[in-house]
């Protein structure tokens, strides 16, 4: 019998190659599909194997199925900058909603009934409360959240008719860098804060806006919660060890209960670094909430999780050794070792 092997999908994206990583370490076969049009090669193990193809194309994701024995798909392939979607709401749906079904439909085909869902605290829209639990409703503001909820829908609806497993994990705002500087967030263009100060105390952009110094919170700038990408590649295989006890499916938020402003945040790379971050304020975008944090103790109480990086200070501090030392140039460098293209 062929050996198990977990597919990844996005895998050399920012989240996905943080997931691959643990994977590795933790024993299991990975198998990654990107078509690295975010993605980086380089930010995966050499020995790992990747379809350089497109999750849409059901003759590649059907040929990945028949070769190997999946057990299990962790999902990450999305496209994720929300203005964009907004000027560009097709590409998303195309995208994030069509290419999944087909997807979706080569798992059923194949006899794969275990899903992962990389999702969103977008699908939540502006809060009507925070903390945000999973029992919040869900009204997403822009096509990407809609992307999100739209899929979690579908994939509820192949639960109930194809007894397609899932657990649903929804994002809040994911940051830094794996402990060791090896792999880290490099998104072309850059949207995140924390990398969008580090390159301004780097010299790499002239400063960063702060859009509001209004907002109903303590120092008048927006409040958000920063989840490190390692603990959010931790929640994965928990989420994983779940349904492979064949425990019910569930949907949980991933955060750390704990919001820092934009303002906190600059202050806390100017510690991390002993540099002044150059800083322009600037008017509200028009759809940015005051606040967004998690409420996450359903992952804790369900899947045994909870965030090791607690201190905004301690998740800059690994961006920081990132950029400092891997990001530059690094994944300029491209390779086709390994590249299987379908």
């Amino acid at each position: 019998m062929k050996e198990e092997q977990i597919l990844v999908t996005g895998g050399a994206g920012y989240i996905g190659s943080h997931a691959v990583k643990l994977l590795l370490q933790k024993g299991y076969n990975v198998i990654v599909i990107d078509n690295l049009v975010y993605g980086h090669r380089q930010a995966l193990p050499e020995n790992v194997i990747l379809v350089q193809g497109d999750i849409g194309d059901k003759t590649i994701t059907r040929k990945i199925f028949n070769e190997y024995n999946i057990k299990a798909v962790l999902h990450f392939a999305a496209y994720a900058y929300v203005g964009e979607s907004v000027s560009s709401p097709a590409k998303y749906y195309q995208n994030n909603l069509a290419a999944s079904l087909n997807l979706l439909d080569v798992m059923m085909d194949c006899g794969c009934y275990n899903l992962i869902f990389s999702s969103t605290c977008a699908s939540y829209g502006n809060p009507v409360y925070v903390p945000i639990d999973e029992n919040h409703p869900q009204s997403p503001i822009n096509p990407y959240g809609q992307s999100k909820l739209m899929l979690e829908k579908i994939i509820m609806d192949y639960n109930k008719a194809y007894k397609l497993n899932y657990v649903f994990l929804r994002y809040f705002n994911a940051s830094g860098a794996s402990a060791d500087g090896s792999i880290g967030e490099d998104h072309n263009p850059e949207t995140h804060l924390i990398p969008l100060i580090i390159d301004a105390v780097k010299g790499v952009r002239k400063n960063v806006t702060v859009f509001g110094t209004d907002y109903d919170t303590p120092d008048g700038t927006c409040i958000r919660d920063y989840i490190h990408v390692t603990d959010l590649a931790q929640a994965h295989i928990l989420a994983l060890n779940h349904l492979e006890n064949n425990k019910e499916s569930i949907a949980c938020n991933l955060g750390t209960g704990k919001g820092w402003s934009v303002n906190e945040v600059i202050r806390s790379v100017e510690t991390v670094t002993g540099l002044k971050v150059p800083v322009v304020y600037g008017t509200r975008r028009e759809g940015d909430p005051p606040q967004l944090v998690a409420n996450p103790t359903l992952a804790k109480s369900i899947l045994g999780w909870e965030a090791k990086f607690k201190s905004i200070d301690d998740i800059i501090t690994t961006a920081w050794k990132w950029h400092n030392n891997e990001k530059n140039g690094k994944y300029e460098l491209l390779t086709e070792k390994n590249n299987l293209v379908l």
